[in-house]
């Protein structure tokens, strides 16, 4: 049995669901979302929840049941709440800035790096702070991590695009030679 699965997701008042076919459709005040329902999950909407059960006895119906469930409940709060994730770039010559819906990375290498924001994405910039807000959870931390994956932190200087928060396991550079030690052939 899946304690996930068992609990009901209860509806915040501004949001209206309704199941068509298998389709779960959740508009809020942040927007709308559609999430498909397996056939071996049960939905049960009331008043005020959804209850989510397993009709199958098969191993594909109880592992698919609490992410049903989890998925669904991150819907609902997407639509009344919303996601945010945030990242800071860290590093001299490090900049970024927005051009419309696009940001515009310098990021040290010989050429600009322009990244579109994805449609249902917003993107704002502040400094060296890059906020990224939207209400599919999936969608908001996929782009967080494709605009980190273009200059990942190094573990010598900590220089890059990290999420706030994130710590970085440094590493020791190389040690200059101490004195009294030939670096050459004895002469």
């Amino acid at each position: 049995m899946s304690k996930i699965g068992k609990k009901p997701i209860i509806i915040p008042e501004n949001v209206k669901i309704k199941l068509e076919d298998r389709v779960l459709l959740i508009e809020g005040p942040r927007g709308r979302l559609n999430l498909l329902i397996p056939r071996e999950i049960k939905t049960e909407l009331s008043d005020k929840s959804l209850i989510f059960s397993n009709s199958g006895n098969s191993k594909r119906s109880s592992a698919i049941w609490g992410t049903t469930r989890a998925l669904a409940e991150n819907a609902i709060k997407g639509v009344y709440l919303g996601f945010e994730k945030n990242l800071e770039i860290e590093g001299i010559g490090l900049k970024v800035q927005k051009d419309g819906r696009d940001l515009i990375l310098n990021l040290g290498f010989s050429h600009t790096v322009k990244f579109p924001s994805p449609e249902g994405i917003d993107i704002s910039v502040e400094k060296n702070k890059i906020t990224i807000s939207g209400i599919d959870k999936a969608l908001v931390g996929n782009t967080a991590a494709c605009i980190r994956a273009l200059k990942k932190p190094e573990p010598y200087k900590g220089k890059g695009i990290r999420y706030k928060g994130e710590i970085i396991r440094r590493k020791a550079g190389k040690k200059a030679s101490g004195s009294g030690g030939t670096s050459g052939p004895a002469k």
